[in-house]
């Protein structure tokens, strides 16, 4: 179990992120289209996970927006922004800012994701949701850079996944 703040309060999680050089673990997850991604739709791609709990929020759209624009300078590389959004809200927030370069994916079919990867909140106002959480994993499905953002109102730290690319 990890644990977090939201504007002071703590807030804890089902577990803990995978380690760094372990492989990554599979997902099922439903992008705006409503078809379902795994991980192995990104085999051979390297992957920035953009995890949070709800893009309605400013930091969560903030970390879509910054790392949109991120993506576009990168080769051979997919950003997946994660969330429990419904995939027609996520998908309303791409069309609405114009946001082209990261895929929008949601957990809300089982939140298996949040529970596999150890960052489903399970107590607290956010329970349910997904912590704000960076997952770098290379082109051979390993993880090469993890951040648990500890306080949920904050940025991740954009350069260092970069960086661990």
């Amino acid at each position: 179990m990890a644990t977090v703040t939201l504007k002071g309060g703590e807030i804890n999680t089902n577990g803990t992120l995978p380690n760094v050089n372990s492989q990554a673990p599979d997902f099922k997850l439903v992008a705006t289209d409503l078809s379902v991604k795994s991980l192995s739709d990104y085999k051979g791609k390297k992957l920035i996970l953009n995890i949070f709990p709800s893009v309605d929020t400013g930091t969560c759209a903030t970390s879509v927006r910054n790392f949109n624009k991120e993506a576009a300078q990168l080769e051979n590389t997919k950003v997946l922004c994660i969330s429990r959004d419904l995939p027609f809200a996520q998908g309303r927030f791409c069309g609405a800012e114009g946001i082209e370069n990261v895929e929008m994916l949601s957990d809300f079919v089982s939140g298996d994701f949040g529970k596999d990867y150890g960052l489903e909140f399970v107590d607290g106002p956010l329970n349910g949701l997904h912590s704000r959480c960076i997952v770098v994993i290379n082109e051979n499905g390993e993880i090469t850079y993890t951040e648990q953002v500890p306080e949920i109102v904050d940025e991740p730290n954009y350069n260092e996944a970069l960086k661990a690319l």
